[in-house]
């Protein structure tokens, strides 16, 4: 048995979907308290994403430490500043005015934990070139989706119509959504966790 340390619907469909046992256990954890001091020690995004899986799945593992215990966040970095969900409609627009006609990164993080000790770690990196698209068209896009994007890093989802935002996308699909899938997957299967 898994148990997923996020209250994410898609991070725990997606293991679903995998054919995993899992259970979700959201760990309780101030994610923007914690990225903003580590920002402020000049923490790379690939080392926020990290930190963030971990102590998630620190935190429950401490509750549970029988179970085998996975800690998943995901972090979008421009040039190396470090953007969250979107808090309201109009923060969402001026992220995605940041975005467009450029290149950023999406970074997510995976952290096994069981017995209170971090079992395995990896952080998949995608690479995503926004349109140039027009301020009308994204006043527009914001209004129909304001509801399911505020639950997204950069205010979009791919799996959705923010796929119409983007000329340009390397990496991997399940990194996009939030969760290094397959490097989690060739894990579980190497330990015996899973079978080959």
């Amino acid at each position: 048995m898994l148990l997923l340390a996020s209250a994410s619907e898609t991070r725990l469909a997606m293991l679903r979907a995998a054919g995993l046992t899992v259970d979700a256990l959201p760990a309780r954890v101030d994610e923007d308290e914690v990225r903003r001091g580590l920002e402020a020690e000049g923490a790379s995004s690939r080392d926020v994403a990290d930190a963030l899986a971990e102590l998630k799945a620190a935190k429950i593992s401490a509750r549970r430490p029988e179970a085998l215990v996975l800690g998943a966040d995901q972090v979008l970095d421009l040039g190396g500043k470090i953007y969250a969900k979107p808090e309201s409609p109009e923060q969402a627009r001026q992220q995605l005015q940041e975005l467009r006609g450029r290149t950023h990164m999406l970074l997510s993080a995976a952290v096994l934990y069981q017995g209170g000790q971090p079992q395995w770690r990896h952080v998949g990196v995608a690479r995503l070139t926004m349109r140039d698209v027009s301020d009308s068209y994204l006043d527009d896009y914001l209004a129909r989706n304001w509801e399911t994007i505020r639950h997204s890093v950069g205010g979009y989802r791919l799996e959705e119509e923010g796929v119409r935002l983007f000329s340009a996308i390397s990496g991997d699909h399940f990194t996009i959504l939030g969760l290094p899938l397959l490097p989690l997957l060739s894990n579980l299967s190497e330990r015996g966790i899973i079978p080959a």
